[in-house]
């Protein structure tokens, strides 16, 4: 049996720039990519604490140690700068593996920063 289980997270990121203008997607500084085990262009939600929005879009690398958390295009309607978000992902796999795996979750700071 494959179930979908969380695979990561970042825990109340501040929303840093909403670029209408793009193409689409959420950039996230590189930091907090790594430490929450994302790639660029993988499939995540973005859940917005201060209005209960919810969407899907996909990673897009940010520049390294800047603390960026942009939504772009369409996206960028769905929050405002200085709101608070939670990005997560899931993966699918065997229900015993599922069982061992345990989710990469990260905290960061106000500024989008590691502690």
């Amino acid at each position: 049996m494959i179930i979908e289980v969380l695979k990561s997270k970042i825990h109340r990121a501040t929303i840093t720039q909403a670029n209408l203008n793009y193409i689409g997607s959420i950039s996230i500084d590189e930091d907090l990519m790594d430490a929450a085990n994302f790639i660029e262009f993988e499939k995540v939600q973005v859940v917005n604490i201060n209005n209960g929005e919810r969407l899907e879009t996909y990673v897009i690398r940010g520049e390294r140690g800047t603390g960026v958390i942009s939504l772009n295009g369409a996206a960028a309607r769905k929050a405002q700068i200085g709101d608070l978000v939670i990005i997560v992902s899931f993966a699918q796999m065997e229900f015993e593996e599922a069982k061992k795996h345990k989710p990469a979750i990260v905290f960061p700071t106000s500024q989008n920063k590691l502690s």
